[in-house]
């Protein structure tokens, strides 16, 4: 039965090896990739570890900085409590005329939408009447802040 099957026709192509000839084929090329990876994940994992450590140093700089203006900033506070206070009391003012200001900004957009949208010297005459005015509020308020002391109840007794 087996003869009544005809033969397959014989292949006309033939595998070829185009390896490298010095490397054997097989499973040793595996081990080498696997080196080469592991080799590879290990430059990695160094370099991450370097990277972290630059970040921690980094982190503890800039903590440092910060404690320290904190710290002259406190003591400025402690030294200048009536200043203090009338610095807070001023950027509290101040906060008011900045909503004012906000308030008097947000009407003059939504009054002149579309001329400030279609209009490009309108829109730089825009810019030039509030954004100056803006910034310069911001940085005083910002400063104020920063400069005024805590609501406490203890600084009180030592106003003049």
């Amino acid at each position: 039965m087996s003869q009544d099957r005809p033969q397959p026709p014989p292949r006309l192509y033939s595998q070829i090896d185009v390896s490298q000839a010095g490397q054997p084929p097989g499973p040793p090329a595996k081990e080498d990739e696997r080196s080469e990876q592991t080799r590879l994940l290990n430059a990695i994992l160094c370099a991450q570890d370097r990277q972290n450590e630059l970040l921690e140093e980094l982190v503890n700089q800039l903590g440092t900085t910060q404690k320290q203006r904190a710290n002259e900033l406190g003591q400025w506070k402690q030294a200048n409590p009536y200043l203090s206070r009338s610095c807070r009391n001023a950027a509290e003012s101040l906060g008011k005329v900045q909503t004012e200001f906000l308030d008097a900004l947000t009407r003059e957009i939504n009054e002149n939408f579309e001329s400030l949208l279609e209009g490009e010297f309108m829109l730089n005459e825009f810019v030039d009447r509030f954004g100056p005015r803006m910034a310069h509020l911001n940085g005083l308020l910002q400063v104020l802040s920063q400069l005024s002391a805590n609501v406490d109840p203890a600084n009180t007794p030592n106003a003049p």
